[in-house]
């Protein structure tokens, strides 16, 4: 049994760090920008970045969310969420950069949405719980 089979949450977990430090990143660059002529760091504030660490997001999202659709609860409606949300930060400069902490906020909570309703789904889950705990069981029993 592969760690993600023991504890299908994990993935989420993942996923909800990395759009949170995603959406941070994009929060507190604003306040950031001055500094980082001095740091030498401004590759910080190049849209490849923020997009690369997007992309490494959605990824992780994905593979939670289509694992937990697939192997647990069969409800797919947590990949909605996350790829809209996706799209939202993606597209963060639609509205002007005076609304971007908005769209950005809401983006992120839509991908963070997504993996906390998988982990929810995948916690209610029934038949999983009885079949994790009886492939335990019999791994202990033998």
């Amino acid at each position: 049994m592969t760690p993600i089979d023991e504890n299908p949450t994990k993935l989420d977990k993942l996923g909800i760090w990395v759009s949170s430090l995603c959406a941070l990143h994009c929060l507190a660059l604003p306040v950031l920008i001055p500094l980082l002529p001095l740091v030498g760091s401004s590759f910080f504030a190049q849209v490849w970045f923020e997009r690369t660490i997007l992309t490494f997001s959605l990824i992780v999202g994905a593979v939670a969310l289509i694992s937990g659709a697939v192997r647990y609860h069969g409800k797919y409606y947590p990949l909605i969420l996350l790829f809209t949300g996706g799209a939202i930060y993606w597209h963060k400069d639609i509205f002007g950069h005076h609304y971007e902490p908005f769209t950005i906020a809401l983006g992120a909570a839509l991908i963070v949405a997504g993996h906390w309703f998988n982990m929810r789904l995948c916690r209610q889950c029934k038949c999983c719980k009885n079949t994790v705990f009886s492939e335990h069981l019999s791994t202990e029993l033998k």
